[in-house]
């Protein structure tokens, strides 16, 4: 017989895995001496620690190995342990294919935004009407992610994806971010679905001319300057504020999107000749 110390060395498993081993019942101790309380093996045992190796490389848990290791075992409990881990196994398979599948899509989302926008651009444009699904309320600007959230779940239980262009419409804009504003959240939507209490389905109107303002911020905090530079570009060229159109924030990055603290976003505010 060896003790645990030796037998450790020539199975290549720690003591403590042995112990582990013991306490699960996956393999006792030929003899524990009782006063000292050593454990000692057998040459034979190797043969279990070698199957239990086994076991392992065929991704079988320590509680699938327990009843394959001692007793008769039928080659039915074997085939169907083996089956078992094998509908584990493809499942896997399944989710890490999906997760895949996520991860391509968010690459070609970035090299897309990439190429098409470019970050601190200014330029003027129009902008086409669109069906949205939207909510509008005066609350504080501390409670925009709720909105948005409530409007999110809402677009998504009508089979629409809920991630897409999301849009901020500032009716009345607080200066305080506990000051309440008139504020409206709108998703575009591809097909007419029905309104509900609180969401309310219809066209965003276009917008005949109006500045665009591709920038990044922080959705957590309250210190984007994109407005300051907006401002100052307007009265620069000669323009003002149509003041009958809210000004608009779109999100160009989607929730799954934001890498870090940035997000990228569009400023676009209506505009006419000063």
């Amino acid at each position: 017989m060896f003790k645990i110390g030796t037998f450790a060395k020539m199975s290549g498993v720690t003591m403590k895995t042995l112990r582990h081993y013991d306490e699960l019942g996956l393999l006792k101790p030929a003899r524990v001496d009782k006063e000292s309380g050593y454990r000692f093996y057998t040459a034979e045992q190797l043969l279990t620690i070698r199957r239990i190796a086994g076991f392992k490389e065929q991704g079988l848990t320590l509680e699938m190995m327990r009843p394959l290791l001692s007793g008769p075992v039928s080659l039915a409990l074997a085939e169907r342990t083996l089956l078992k881990k094998r509908e584990d196994l493809e499942q896997q398979i399944q989710e890490a294919q999906r997760q895949l599948a996520e991860i391509d899509e968010r690459i070609v989302q970035i090299e897309r935004h990439a190429a098409a926008v470019e970050e601190g651009t200014i330029s003027l444009r129009s902008v086409e009407p669109v069906l949205v699904a939207s909510i509008r309320e005066i609350l504080p600007q501390s409670q925009l992610c709720l909105l948005l959230d409530e409007l999110k779940q809402y677009v998504r239980s009508q089979g629409e994806e809920s991630d897409l262009n999301m849009t901020i419409l500032w009716h009345r804009r607080a200066e305080c971010v506990e000051e309440l504003s008139d504020i409206e959240v709108a998703i575009p939507i591809s097909k007419e679905i029905p309104n509900s209490r609180r969401v309310k389905i219809h066209q965003l109107p276009g917008i005949k001319e109006a500045v665009s303002y591709i920038h990044r911020f922080d959705p957590y905090k309250n210190n984007c300057k994109a407005s300051d530079v907006v401002w100052t570009w307007i009265a620069e060229a000669g323009y003002r504020l149509f003041e009958k159109i809210p000004v608009r924030e779109v999100y160009l990055t989607s929730d799954k999107e934001i890498y870090g603290q940035l997000r990228m976003a569009e400023a676009i505010v209506p505009i006419d000749r000063a």
